[in-house]
């Protein structure tokens, strides 16, 4: 498994100085405040938790967007916190993101064709029927027609605009595809088949996802892996199959509560958490989801919880649940 490696994250964080105003020492916003974590090759990593948690975040320091406050953050095993500029001009091309929005990622004025070849027109000296061809590839792999290579944004249904920012984000051919909610914008009708494409193409390239959701029916459907953050930082991890079946974390727990079951039968256990979720300003002493869990003790508000495995999940709690 070593070397199907292809992304490797060790403690990394990402911090933002919020000015407060002229006579006060700006604050700092911890965004991300240490994530560990690896995603190899045909593999799913799923990272899902509550808005302001820090996935969003986590997905702009994996494409580069943006470069970790400290830790290290390995791509092909290149730590891109020390990679130079050439360098960096090479890993984006085997890093690529499909935005939440289909319709706000595309160029309102730009021809869908036009926007599937500037990939290459920029990163690659292909011939200009070379970069044709290509496009038409594409369209054609995820499920549309030649004919929509001369068409605009607006002409396509938000299920095919996904299609066609799925296309682009293949166009280089990458290693790693970034997918920050990618069906969260569409008809359930149209989630599935998004879903279903995103696995198709998965096996046919090899490719290692980061998907970012919070919607844990969906994240059932296509991860291998989950990581569940909180605050900015992972609370409990593991495989799909284990963290679905034997939650651990009190936030796992809760968040796994909220997921609609389709069986009228089935007793479900009904968590509701107290309060809201605390500023990354301020962020809580000792374990930082202390003020909102039911199985706070004292220790919870002095120092923060060591991260241990437990039945192959590693978690982050002073009180996990067992089975």
């Amino acid at each position: 498994m070593k070397g199907d490696i292809v992304l490797e994250a060790e403690n990394i964080t990402r911090h933002y100085q919020v000015e407060r105003g002229m006579f006060r020492k700006p604050a700092i916003l911890r965004a991300l405040d240490g994530a560990t974590f690896t995603l190899a090759k045909s593999r799913t990593l799923a990272v899902v938790g509550e808005s302001g948690c820090g996935k969003s975040t986590l997905a702009r320091l994996v494409t580069m967007i943006e470069k970790p406050t400290s830790g290290e953050l390995r791509i092909g095993g290149i730590d891109v916190t020390r990679a130079d500029k050439a360098t960096l001009m090479d890993l984006h091309k085997t890093v690529q993101i499909v935005f939440q929005d289909p319709y706000g990622s595309l160029n309102p004025r730009q021809k869908i064709g036009h926007a599937l070849e500037e990939p290459l027109l920029v990163n690659t000296a292909m011939a200009k029927k070379e970069r044709r061809e290509a496009a038409l590839d594409i369209i054609s792999l995820v499920g549309l027609r030649p004919e929509h290579y001369d068409r605009y944004p607006h002409m396509f249904s938000g299920g095919q605009r996904q299609r066609i920012a799925v296309a682009r984000a293949l166009m280089l051919n990458p290693q790693i595809v970034v997918l920050d909610e990618p069906v969260s914008a569409l008809d359930v009708s149209i989630q599935a088949q998004i879903l279903n494409l995103i696995v198709r193409l998965q096996e046919q390239f090899e490719l290692a996802y980061l998907f970012i959701s919070h919607d844990l029916s969906v994240v059932k459907h296509i991860a291998d892996e989950v990581m569940v953050m909180y605050l900015g930082k992972p609370v409990e991890s593991g495989s799909r199959d284990n963290l679905f079946s034997t939650p651990h974390h009190p936030y796992t727990r809760a968040l796994l509560s909220a997921t609609p079951v389709a069986d009228p039968f089935r007793v479900k256990e009904r968590i509701v958490l107290r309060g809201e979720l605390p500023s990354p300003i301020a962020p809580p002493s000792g374990c930082t989801f202390h003020p909102r869990c039911p199985s706070m003790t004292d220790i919870c508000r002095q120092k923060p919880p060591e991260v241990c495995e437990i039945d192959g999940c590693m978690v982050a709690c002073y009180h996990p649940k067992t089975y």
